[in-house]
């Protein structure tokens, strides 16, 4: 079977890379993992702005797991540049992967008017769409936080909706789907919208593909009550002008979806999960692994106890012009320690440290409070145990995972598109033997 050959973007410390290929090295048995399916990540790019050795960590950590020389430490916007001059060569590949930021996607111009499609310099998009537009890959496969279905808020769901429209302009259809992976079976509550693209042209059965395509053949979802049907404006100026305007508060996008040469049709998906379900209690280290600076002293449970509890009391604050006015601040309550026989809650990029805070984990075994060490957060994220430990700071591997995806969600959808490539490579043989 052909090699699917992928690039990935934004790579992080390489979990689409991982979800994909799997991963054996004779230098690190301890990480073997299985593959996907007949992937071969080719290409990466990794950078961390400003752009300071410092910041490179996620980078040096991909190219020790990996190999030298198998990322790009570069800005996304500057490699394409020099590939566009012929400074550097990015190979073809079937495949882009990536996850980025939700950003304003807004344009400034029709496309009457410009060159192409304009976005705000240094939003990761654009750059998304132009490595799209010139390497033209077979396969997307991309990951955002899910509030990008209901961005911004005085339109909701326009900067989705000027991603579609950019993907229907370059002949792709699309599946997207909001998956919260601890309803399925992993450890962490993490809510995420996975997208897939196809260059095709193919017609899609829109309501078919969202009940049993890609995304929905991996992770199933029960059949839906009632769907939404509309078509997009295939100028993302006029996206930016008018989508939703007036929509009062509600995204026209529910959390799964397919679209085919602007129209869409949607609604919000049930998850459809029966098997094993794993909890944070499944990736705690023993106590042997557990750097007592992870402890928190009894002296400092009160703060952590505070933050963690519900509040409605007088705050003061400044304003712009200096003078102080009082406000009643109001907040529920989370779990204080959080629950080892539950999933556990979304791993954020500022996990590290010592400091007492509300989005920080902290969990009592055998009676002592701490928090959780950076072996527990790759586990969390599908990670083997061990991964970020390449030298980087324990605040610097928290930042990483926060920034990372789960990577047993990628594997699990990597399964189907593998398979669904050797279907459609065998009935497109089978097509040119009997032509």
């Amino acid at each position: 079977m052909k090699t699917i050959r992928v690039a990935e973007l934004f790579a992080g410390v390489g979990g689409f890379r991982l979800g994909l290929d799997g991963y054996h090295s004779p230098d690190y048995p301890e990480f073997e993992m299985p593959a996907a399916g007949p992937f071969k990540t080719v290409w990466a790019n990794q950078w961390e702005p400003p752009g300071n050795e410092s910041k490179q960590f996620a980078w040096r950590c991909y190219e020790q797991r990996f190999g030298e020389g198998t990322c790009v430490n570069e800005d996304i916007a500057k490699v394409l540049d020099y590939y566009e001059q012929g400074k550097l060569d990015i190979p073809d590949v079937d495949m882009v992967v990536g996850g980025f930021p939700c950003q304003d996607y807004s344009v400034a111009k029709p496309l009457s008017q410009s060159g192409g499609i304009d976005g705000k310099k240094g939003v990761l998009w654009w750059e998304i769409y132009r490595f799209l537009l010139l390497k033209k890959p077979r396969y997307v496969l991309l990951e955002n936080v899910d509030r990008l279905l209901k961005s911004p808020a005085s339109q909701r769901g326009r900067d989705f909706a000027i991603m579609l429209a950019c993907f229907a302009n370059l002949g792709y259809a699309v599946e997207w789907r909001v998956i919260n992976s601890a309803e399925y079976g992993f450890p962490q509550r993490r809510k995420r919208v996975y997208i897939f693209a196809e260059l095709t042209n193919d017609e899609w059965s829109l309501e078919e593909r969202i009940q049993h395509g890609i995304i929905s053949s991996a992770l199933p979802i029960h059949e839906p009550d009632a769907v939404e049907s509309f078509e997009i404006p295939d100028d993302p100026y006029v996206i930016t002008k008018k989508f939703n305007k007036g929509g009062k508060g509600k995204s026209p996008f529910g959390t799964a979806g397919a679209m085919q040469k602007l129209n869409v049709v949607t609604y919000d998906a049930v998850e459809n999960y029966d098997g094993v379900r794993k909890t944070l209690g499944d990736v705690i280290v023993p106590a042997s692994e557990v750097p007592k600076e992870f402890y928190v002293p009894r002296n400092k449970l009160e703060k952590w106890k505070y933050l963690k509890g519900s509040k409605s009391e007088i705050r003061t604050k400044k304003a712009a012009d200096g003078t102080e006015f009082t406000y009643r601040y109001s907040e529920g309550s989370m779990a204080f320690p959080d629950l080892l026989s539950n999933p556990s809650r979304t791993i954020l990029t500022g996990e590290g440290g010592a400091g007492a805070s509300r989005f920080k984990h902290i969990i009592e075994v055998d009676g002592k409070y701490r928090r959780l060490v950076p072996d527990e957060l790759d586990q969390l994220q599908g990670f083997p145990k061990g991964w970020t430990n390449t030298g980087m700071t324990d605040g610097h591997r928290a930042f990483c995972m926060g920034n990372a995806l789960v990577v047993g969600v990628v594997y699990i959808i990597a399964k189907i598109i593998g398979n669904y490539y050797k279907l459609e490579n065998s009935r497109k043989e089978a097509g040119n033997e009997r032509d």
